[in-house]
């Protein structure tokens, strides 16, 4: 709706006025007359030309080569995107197909699948060790460090060891237990790995410890020996590789135990009668500023030495592990005594009947370390 060009008060008293009888009548004002014209006047034109007729070649162009033509810029450096050296991510991520396998995360077993000592001699062994702490390193004399080097070793037969052990000729140990033989554990009168004569960060070189054993081939199916390495002393009524300070291959499951009175960590087959088995440790210095690879110890141990297992089985390699290897934190016990800081002593274990020869003699191995 409009209300004209009157203001709201304006409007509000004409209302007043017309509702009143009392007021005058407004005078009627005549409306004008169409007869009468407006005066026409004369316009002039703008100045300057009409807009569609604009010149527009007075005006300069802009500075620069026209936006369609880039002939006078010079192209960015650099090749083209197309030609940009490729990532040889062939030679930053190596072929993992020719690293050694990862180490075994296997949890041990509870108990063994063939032989098992009692609840109570196992903790006999863990009570004798704990009265009897490892011994420190020795300074062995010149002869002995001689002999040791020809494979001219002896050894010490436990005291509930049932049987004969014999040294047929230097270096050799002819051993046959009876039936009745207890566990027990021959080791060598003097260390293979002696602190004093071959800690690698002391001679700068690595040092090899090794030893075989020969199965008689009139042995019975199963073969009740176990051999390994350990630090001293060590309770010879226990097998090798049940108790602190000492490691070892079992023969009658192919178990391999550290420090394991359990049931072990399965690692190889069982030794057969006629077969020759052997077990080294190798010990390397460690460059602890380098960085990780797959051939040593795990980033995590800071170690300077670095420690691996090896097993022989009739000349030919059979297996190995890293001592520092990663496995079980709940299950799996510290391997101190082994690490190259203790002297190292071989370890031969013994049950039931068994017939064989111990070889310290290198003449006499199968295999080459």
């Amino acid at each position: 709706m409009c209300f004209g060009s009157k203001s709201r008060a304006e409007d509000l008293s004409a209302q007043q006025e017309d509702s009143n009888p009392n007021s005058r009548p407004l005078e009627s004002i005549p409306a004008p007359s169409n007869s009468s014209k407006m005066p026409q006047e004369n316009y002039a034109p703008p100045p300057g030309p009409p807009p569609s007729h604009t010149n527009v070649d007075s005006y300069s162009p802009p500075a620069g080569p026209p936006p369609n033509r880039q002939d006078d810029y010079a192209p960015p450096p650099g090749p083209p995107p197309s030609q940009q050296p490729q990532h040889d991510w062939q030679t930053a991520v190596p072929d993992t197909s020719l690293l050694p396998p990862p180490p075994s995360f296997f949890s041990g077993n509870q108990r063994s699948s063939t032989n098992n000592a009692t609840e109570r001699e196992a903790e006999q062994g863990e009570e004798w060790c704990k009265r009897n702490t490892m011994t420190a390193p020795i300074t062995f004399p010149e002869a002995a460090l001689e002999a040791l080097a020809e494979g001219h070793i002896g050894v010490i037969t436990p005291r509930n060891y049932q049987g004969t052990l014999d040294r047929p000729r230097p270096g050799i140990w002819a051993g046959k237990t009876k039936s009745s033989c207890p566990d027990s554990c021959i080791t060598s009168t003097i260390p293979l790995y002696s602190v004093m004569a071959h800690f690698p960060m002391r001679t700068g070189k690595s040092k090899i410890i090794y030893y075989e054993v020969r199965i008689a081939k009139r042995n019975r199916r199963e073969v009740s020996l176990a051999m390994g390495f350990g630090a001293s002393p060590y309770p010879t009524f226990r097998l090798p590789g049940w108790h602190r300070g000492c490691l070892a291959v079992h023969g009658d499951d192919g178990s391999k135990y550290i420090n394991d009175r359990w049931g072990g960590k399965d690692f190889t087959q069982p030794f057969k009668p006629g077969e020759n088995v052997g077990i080294g440790m190798s010990f390397t210095a460690r460059d602890l500023n380098a960085p990780p690879s797959y051939d040593a110890a795990p980033s995590g141990v800071q170690t300077p030495i670095n420690v691996e297992i090896f097993f022989t089985r009739n000349g030919m390699k059979d297996g190995g592990w890293n001592l520092h290897e990663e496995g079980d934190a709940e299950q799996d016990l510290p391997v101190i005594g082994l690490e190259g800081y203790n002297d190292i002593y071989a370890a031969i274990g013994t049950f039931e009947a068994v017939e064989f020869e111990i070889l310290f003699n290198p003449s006499d191995w199968m295999f080459r370390p």
